[in-house]
């Protein structure tokens, strides 16, 4: 941009109406992908927020796709519970995004409330699964055809270990010789991880609305009760799996480290976490789920904590043109995290199942 930040803001605040008199900005250093800026304004003698988003082109290859999906299910989801569906504002043409020189713009409604921090522990993790859980209950009538696919493949567990080996024979920047331990554990587990895949092409896997990115930071609970109030970052959302929803909250939250931990010896699934997470979840979508759901959600988690490494290792095998680093072996490191969890996880599938079952059985 030639412009500066905040000048580039309050236009943005322009083009979508924001009301009121502008106070100042921050930017929200949370996610890999988009630039997001926090907006103050004073509107009637009180202090409103708005998010301002740059989408990032390069993941989004069509954004509009992306706001189309949100449109139609935040409307969706404001019908059932409008205080759970995230507002996003529109341009004087009803659109509910611009594009200026080159720059996908957007903005919604900040949401009062407070967010689950990461490391939040077991009522953290329950209070998410619940807020997810509730997410699906609201689109649980929804047509996902409607949707479209916002990244295709997005979740295609067996393109995204196809991906990575292509990438391992063009070595595009020398890389593959620092990870060869990395590639071999991939490549070792690959059929264990393409089971759902095929499940799902079969048909006998149910396809849902899914959120996609169901990490606890994207939950906003009631600052009072500390009841789930909305689930936010829609951007991924399109029809999936609901074993992947289920799956990547447990990748994210019932790790005892963090994702990007280089002490591997910290590395292992938190079993209370875990519980707490599928006590919430499962406990609000028990009596949509279907048996194949129920016996793959543990195998969920496993897939998505090694789809994850596999992106992170083909982004770093690629030269790091996905997720953002601050460092030049990031991904390596997040990647080597990832598999080390789920190395765990495979030790101990037959307990995640039970727990599953467990839960199941007590609230259908």
């Amino acid at each position: 941009m030639t412009e500066n930040i905040e000048t580039t803001l309050r236009r943005v605040a322009e083009v979508f109406h924001l009301e009121g008199e502008y106070l100042g900005y921050r930017e929200i250093k949370v996610g890999h992908i988009n630039e997001t800026y926090e907006l103050q304004y004073l509107r009637n003698g009180q202090n409103v927020g708005y998010v301002a988003q740059r989408i990032n082109m390069y993941v989004f290859k069509n954004p509009r796709i992306m706001m189309r999906n949100i449109d139609l299910v935040t409307r969706h989801i404001f019908e059932k519970e409008p205080t759970a569906a995230m507002h996003f504002h529109h341009t004087a043409s009803r659109e509910n995004f611009w594009i200026t020189g080159g720059a996908f713009w957007r903005v919604s409604t900040l949401i009062p409330g407070i967010g689950i921090e990461d490391g939040a522990g077991a009522d953290g993790m329950r209070s998410a699964g619940r807020a997810f859980g509730m997410f699906q209950g609201y689109l649980a009538d929804f047509d996902a055809t409607l949707l479209q696919e916002t990244i295709p493949d997005f979740h295609n567990t067996r393109k995204r270990f196809d991906n990575l080996f292509r990438t391992v024979i063009d070595d595009p920047c020398g890389r593959v010789r620092l990870c060869r331990e990395e590639l071999y554990f991939a490549q070792s587990v690959r059929d264990l991880c393409c089971r759902i895949t095929a499940l799902w092409e079969s048909g006998e896997m149910p396809t849902r609305v899914t959120h996609n990115d169901t990490k606890t930071n994207n939950v906003i609970l009631d600052k009072d009760t500390l009841e789930p109030r909305c689930v936010v970052d829609l951007d991924t959302v399109m029809p999936g799996l609901i074993v992947y929803d289920f799956g990547d909250a447990i990748r994210y939250g019932a790790n005892t480290s963090a994702e990007d931990e280089r002490n591997l010896s910290k590395v292992a699934l938190d079993a209370e976490s875990y519980r707490a997470f599928a006590e919430g979840f499962i406990g609000t979508t028990a009596k949509t789920l279907t048996g194949i759901e129920l016996d793959n959600m543990a195998l969920g988690a496993v897939t998505m904590t090694m789809e994850c490494g596999v992106r992170f290792l083909d982004d770093y095998l690629s030269g790091d043109k996905y997720f953002k680093i601050d460092y030049p072996e990031h991904n390596l490191d997040r990647a080597r995290c990832q598999f080390a969890l789920a190395r765990n996880m495979i030790a101990r599938l037959p307990e995640m199942n039970a727990i599953v079952r467990e839960i199941y059985e007590s609230v259908k």
